[in-house]
């Protein structure tokens, strides 16, 4: 018998049969990971509303894409001289509100009102004068059809008048990593201890 017959023994079989280590791992999370997206949102989720979004960096995302993360959601527009500075005077005062592990976990979005000229380019403008941490915050656009869907959803009222100003409301919408409301404030220039609370007990882990 010649050496042809080795690749057929059981320890030479074995070794075709056996995966690498990171190769078992690499198609373990091609199994869960869809599995995980797959897992449908409940009835009340404002994700259920697909509005794609851009933001200050330029950047394509969905608004569903931070699904899993407590945010703190509101509407805005750049050129906004009185209220929208407000809006997010009183969110950086909601956020101190908060104990530091909360604070850190805390995502915000503010979407504006005014595609036509809140560009990238406009939002990171607004980004860097405002000192906004874009780490945790996100200053994002949508197209006119999404902007009117979007409010909709939040309960957010706006029109835009004559000038080309917008008069809207100013609230400030809680989403739990679902999409679901947990709850909304209008007050501003201070923090709403209703509302930091509701914000504090959602960052807070079980």
């Amino acid at each position: 018998m010649t050496d042809q017959a080795l690749p057929h023994s059981p320890r030479h079989g074995m070794g075709r049969r056996m995966l690498p280590a990171w190769l078992a791992l690499l198609l373990l999370c091609a199994l869960v990971l869809p599995a995980a997206r797959a897992t449908p949102l409940p009835g009340d989720s404002v994700y259920q509303l697909q509005v794609p979004l851009v933001d200050q960096d330029g950047h394509a995302a969905a608004f569903a894409d931070a699904r899993g993360q407590v945010r703190v959601v509101s509407m805005f527009y750049t050129s906004c001289k009185f209220v929208c500075p407000l809006i997010i005077d009183t969110l950086r005062k909601t956020e101190r509100a908060l104990d530091a592990d909360a604070r850190a976990r805390l995502r915000v979005l503010l979407v504006s009102l005014d595609p036509v000229n809140d560009t990238p380019a406009a939002l990171a403008q607004l980004a860097s004068q405002r000192k906004v941490d874009t780490t945790r915050w996100t200053l994002a656009r949508t197209d006119a059809s999404h902007v009117r869907r979007l409010a909709a959803v939040l309960g957010i009222q706006y029109k835009q008048l004559a000038a080309g100003e917008f008069s809207h409301s100013t609230s400030l919408v809680l989403l739990d990593g679902e999409g679901r409301i947990l709850a909304r404030t209008d007050k501003l220039g201070e923090a709403d201890e209703t509302f930091v609370a509701a914000l504090q007990a959602a960052l807070t882990p079980p």
